[in-house]
């Protein structure tokens, strides 16, 4: 136990220089690592800088968002050039029926909802269906800023409301927090969506009916 936390110790302090040199950019190197290579405090390092520069907010959330969509794409490199394989190793047949279905009907959606969750989401699951089922490179990039973007943005948010202290709180309460707003914010889109879906159908058929109307 002492290892570890002696391993953890220097991680983090490992973190915090590289971030002193990096200056402003380094929410968007960690965001980049965290999602090229492997897990990084991300979410926390996103609070804090915003925590101690509230004023730049919506600079760090865009490009903490950047970084995040940015460093995605060697999974995508990995996955569209046979990752099938390491995708259904790592799901059971089921699963991989289902995200394959979601990205099939909508695969802006089925990418970005998953990138606004935190951890412990498999994320990079995700990531590496929308590369095996060739989700277009554009959205691809789109969908993970969009979702990053919320995430990171609804954090930042309760760092301001509530303190600090809410760095340490990031696995916990307010996680479930997080989550309750993530889905009040995920049935607005929804309706939102029915909605505009229902007026383009409406319209259509009024546009249909009107040109089935015999000239007078």
């Amino acid at each position: 136990m002492k290892t570890i936390k002696h391993i953890l110790v220097r991680y983090t302090a490992w973190i915090l220089g590289l971030l002193k040199v990096m200056g402003i950019w380094g929410v968007f190197a960690i965001a980049f690592a965290d999602s090229a290579l492997l897990g990084m405090p991300v979410d926390a390092i996103v609070m804090t800088y915003v925590y101690n520069d509230h004023k730049r907010l919506l600079i760090y959330v865009i490009l903490a968002s950047a970084g995040s969509a940015l460093g995605s794409i060697p999974l995508y490199v990995i996955g569209y050039l046979g990752g099938e394989k390491v995708l259904r190793k790592r799901i059971n047949e089921e699963r991989f029926l289902r995200i394959h279905a979601s990205f099939e009907k909508h695969e802006f959606w089925a990418l970005m909802f998953p990138g606004m969750l935190p951890p412990p989401t498999p994320f990079k699951i995700f990531v590496l269906g929308a590369a095996v089922f060739e989700m277009n490179f554009t959205h691809f990039l789109g969908a993970i800023f969009a979702g990053r973007f919320v995430r990171f943005f609804v954090f930042s948010l309760f760092t301001l409301w509530l303190g600090p202290h809410v760095v340490q709180l990031a696995g916990g309460p307010l996680r479930r927090h997080y989550l309750i707003v993530i889905s009040v914010i995920l049935e607005i889109g929804l309706a939102v969506w029915l909605l505009r879906r229902t007026k383009k159908s409406r319209a259509k058929k009024r546009a249909a009916a009107d040109h089935e109307k015999p000239a007078a």
